[in-house]
């Protein structure tokens, strides 16, 4: 009866038109009213709901995600796509390369697939569409290739989750730059067989190659954005900072670039910044401590252990508990967000990955990527949305030339389930 109370009122919640984080306080004081009352007090769930956000670890997320605006903001996105150009763009399919890579790069900075979707979209799309791209597969190119950025460190994913399962942001940051570069290949590989699909990229592309002067002021602006993630990387490799601190560290460099050194931001551009970053982090914040009481909730009433029940005959049997995990949450990723999907699931199945002696960064890696599937895939797709409003294409013209990205992706991270030493390996090389 009482993961009958908590589900349902949940899904009530989200049906009605309630934000995510309201149903979870929902269904988080309805479980404690069916559990006897005596756990519904206010007091309680004040101090539960506090303590959600009132973490050290916790506030690297506000600090990422302000760092990513002011360099959005900053001028940093048009020095990347010409960074890249400038290597790629003779290529045949060039601009789909370009866009592959310069969300690689982007996504070292932002940490945000829908952040980055926009930045990226709102330049890339139409520059492919007037080379003579189709439209369709640049949309899907740009919201596939920037699936990347909620892997790439700094992932705001990987905060949320390293806070919820409690094991070390560092680690989950050194944990998914093997993941973040195979999804690179594996986009490259499906662009390659797309580009000899007739129509996708124009027969004779024109590319006017930059004059050695201009190819050294393209690198050299280029190599201040691109220095911001070895800065954060090589630090935290070496103990210098926490992910927090580097977060800070992220903000100040952001901002003496964009002012001192790209010169496009003025000091009266940081109010808007500012609160456009707080909104975007209040949200999250807001929404991880209204997981907490739920998970508080959950855990009284021993949620994670009835639900897990049926699954404890596949401790002994590691990678088979890891495909069936990864399927509930391909499920899950369907409907819900990145986000809220993390903070719900993460208490539930944590015990039952722990008791079957699976490495909880690994299992993260895994987790987080095959939630982040959800951002390409309808109904919800949040990127694909914001990729259809960027490339001005209906949702149902873009979902075919995405579906080839989907299933390889998808094929991925359940070889990364089934293969645990393609995370492992480079994590250790990394010094997670």
């Amino acid at each position: 009866m009482i993961i009958a109370v908590f589900i349902a009122t949940m899904l009530i919640g989200i049906g009605i038109g309630l934000p995510i984080a309201m149903a979870l306080l929902l269904c988080a004081v309805c479980t404690a009213l069916a559990m006897g009352g005596g756990d519904a007090n206010p007091t309680i769930i004040a101090r539960t709901l506090m303590q959600g956000s009132d973490s050290v670890t916790m506030m690297a997320l506000p600090f990422f995600v302000l760092a990513g605006e002011i360099m959005n903001r900053g001028g940093l996105t048009k020095r990347i796509i010409a960074f890249c150009d400038v290597f790629l763009g003779r290529i045949r399919g060039g601009l789909g390369y370009v866009t592959i890579f310069a969300c690689l790069m982007f996504a070292a900075l932002v940490g945000s697939a829908v952040a980055a979707c926009a930045a990226l979209g709102a330049i890339l799309i139409p520059m492919m569409v007037r080379s003579g791209y189709n439209r369709e597969e640049s949309s899907a190119l740009v919201a596939s290739a920037n699936l990347v950025a909620p892997i790439m460190p700094p992932s705001v994913p990987m905060i949320v989750y390293g806070v919820s399962a409690g094991v070390s942001i560092k680690s989950m940051f050194m944990a998914g730059i093997a993941p973040a570069v195979y999804l690179t290949i594996i986009a490259c590989v499906v662009w390659f067989l797309r580009t000899r699909k007739e129509g996708v990229v124009p027969s004779v592309e024109d590319f006017k190659a930059p004059t050695p002067k201009e190819a050294v002021r393209i690198f050299l602006g280029g190599l201040w954005a691109l220095l911001l993630p070895v800065i954060i990387l090589v630090g935290l490799h070496s103990g210098k900072f926490t992910a927090t601190e580097a977060g800070v560290i992220a903000c100040v460099y952001a901002i003496l670039v964009g002012l001192l050194v790209y010169r496009e931001m003025k000091l009266k551009d940081l109010g808007p910044v500012f609160v456009s970053a707080a909104k975007t982090s209040a949200v999250v914040m807001f929404l991880a401590a209204a997981a907490n009481v739920a998970a508080y909730y959950m855990t009284v009433s021993r949620i994670p252990q009835l639900l897990t029940a049926g699954l404890e005959g596949l401790v002994d049997n590691p990678t088979l508990l890891m495909i069936v995990l990864m399927l509930i949450v391909v499920v899950v990723g369907l409907a819900m967000d990145v986000t809220p999907s993390i903070l719900i699931l993460t208490p539930i199945m944590l015990p039952l990955v722990k008791a079957a002696g699976i490495s909880p960064i690994y299992f993260g890696v895994c987790f987080v990527l095959m939630n982040v599937l959800g951002l390409t895939s309808p109904p919800v797709g949040p990127v694909l949305n914001v990729a259809c409003a960027a490339g001005n294409v209906k949702m149902d013209k873009i979902i075919p030339p995405t579906m080839p990205y989907f299933l390889t992706q998808t094929a991925l991270c359940f070889l990364l389930a089934i293969f645990p030493p393609l995370i492992e390996v480079p994590l250790k090389w990394f010094g997670g």
